[in-house]
């Protein structure tokens, strides 16, 4: 499967990579699917068509950060208009000891949480949203929030770039490109896979 998204992701001009890659990280963030919307993947798949000349690295790096800033943006303001009806939402009542997990981590960490929240998939999408609803005031919330995603957008981004040079070199000493890189990118997608379900156990208890 992953193998096929790459294929098609690289048969794809270059400003159709932008925008996907851009939008899987906006909705991630805006609308509470951060659990079922691979952001984080599409980021540094994202660096890794950069790395193979396909995309500009300057352009792919700027589009993530700013989808995932304007992202939590939208969440923030979801939750300020909705404020305490949010935790009702449909998407959020099904994951209620989740939702009032990251409450409690909001409570705890402050507004620091906006910036700790980004590199969890569950609480980076419903954190915002938290926190526009528990009126953290925007400017605070602001500064957080572009910390965070200059840093976690720059990381995932980067280290998908790294990655694909490193694809780059295997494939000229072994002449196995195409294996290799969908094994490093199997590799890469498991290590995710399995931090994201530790932190989001952590985060839940």
């Amino acid at each position: 499967m992953l193998s096929s998204l790459l294929e098609q992701i690289l048969g794809q001009p270059a400003w159709v990579v932008y925008l996907v890659v851009g939008a899987l990280v906006f909705v991630e963030d805006a609308l509470f699917v951060g659990f079922v919307v691979p952001g984080e993947t599409a980021a540094i798949l994202g660096g890794v068509t950069a790395a193979i000349g396909h995309t500009s690295l300057t352009w792919v790096a700027v589009i993530v950060v700013a989808a995932a800033v304007v992202g939590d943006s939208v969440g923030y303001e979801v939750g300020r208009v909705l404020g305490p009806r949010l935790v009702e939402l449909r998407p959020l009542r099904k994951a209620r000891p989740r939702v009032e997990a990251a409450q409690a981590f909001l409570v705890r960490r402050g507004a620091a949480s906006v910036f700790l929240a980004r590199w969890t998939a569950f609480l980076r999408a419903v954190v915002p949203a938290l926190a526009g609803s528990s009126r953290l005031p925007y400017p605070t919330f602001l500064v957080w929030n572009a910390l965070g995603g200059l840093a976690w957008g720059l990381t995932c981004v980067v280290g998908g770039y790294l990655a694909g040079r490193s694809y780059q070199r295997l494939e000229s000493w072994l002449g196995t490109g195409a294996l290799v890189v969908v094994g490093v990118v199997v590799l890469g997608a498991v290590v995710v896979h399995l931090r994201r379900r530790r932190a989001e156990r952590t985060s839940a208890a």
